[in-house]
């Protein structure tokens, strides 16, 4: 089977979210056809004037399909790169197609893209807003052992950031023009990269990292990646995660240019 890149006519760019801000939604999937269609029409209702764009990340069921017929551009990989990777080519189809804001949002549907607009209207003073299930909103149950290491993921990456951080590991994020510049190039594809590894990347690099609460629920189909009695584990990844990203070199950004 030969590698394949489908894409969908994007929405009309005229009818963009704001005159200074054009918006893409990137969607990374791995085996989600049965979550990923009502995701990307909940994405379309919710910020009709985005455009949404899958990142089929080497998918051996009908994902890309399904995204395409519910209306987003596809990216279809020839092969697994897993999310860090698919982001950096969101990243790239971002940069090169001249959307200076991107929302990253799970295929899997834990997250509403109603708060899409709070997260976005958070970058007017910060370059990455998260979306954070432990900011006071809903009552996400991350089991016991797994949070008490997101806990301190958080207290080492808000360290980093010198900002207060709550769900470091939440891959519900909006940034804007320097976060894309810099993920374009310097995405982390590695385990976890994909969260606690940017960030440290971001913060270093001098970028605003801010939150937004959020209500997030239960994947609609599929395996999780996270199963209960893995938590050790994923806090030693995690901080293995972290060291790289303190040992990378740090990539200087320069500010917007019609930064005041």
């Amino acid at each position: 089977m030969h590698p394949v890149r489908a894409v969908v006519p994007p929405i009309d760019s005229t009818d963009m979210l704001d005159a200074q801000r054009k918006l893409l939604v990137v969607v990374p999937a791995l085996n989600e056809r049965e979550s990923v269609g009502r995701v990307v029409r909940d994405i379309r209702r919710e910020v009709p004037d985005a455009d949404c764009v899958v990142v089929d990340d080497g998918s051996t069921d009908s994902t890309a399909e399904t995204a395409s017929e519910a209306g987003a551009l596809v990216l279809r990989l020839p092969y697994n790169l897993g999310v860090g990777g698919a982001l950096r080519a969101g990243f790239r189809y971002a940069t090169e197609h001249g959307y200076d804001t991107v929302v990253q949002v799970d295929a899997d549907g834990q997250h509403d893209p109603r708060y899409i607009p709070a997260l976005l209207d958070g970058l007017d003073g910060a370059d990455i807003v998260i979306g954070s299930r432990f900011a006071g909103v809903g009552d996400y149950d991350a089991g016991r052992l797994r949070r008490c290491a997101m806990r301190v993921l958080s207290w080492v990456v808000s360290a980093v950031a010198r900002r207060r951080l709550s769900d470091v590991t939440s891959g519900f994020k909006a940034m804007g023009p320097r976060a894309v510049r810099l993920f374009a190039q310097n995405y982390p594809a590695e385990w976890l990269g994909d969260t606690v590894e940017a960030l440290v990347i971001a913060a270093r690099s001098g970028l605003r990292i801010d939150q937004r609460p959020v209500r997030m629920g239960v994947r609609q189909a599929g395996e999780p990646s996270q199963r209960s009695g893995r938590a050790t584990v994923y806090l030693l990844r995690a901080g293995v995660a972290v060291l790289i990203a303190l040992l990378r070199r740090t990539v200087v950004v320069p500010p917007d240019k019609d930064a005041s």
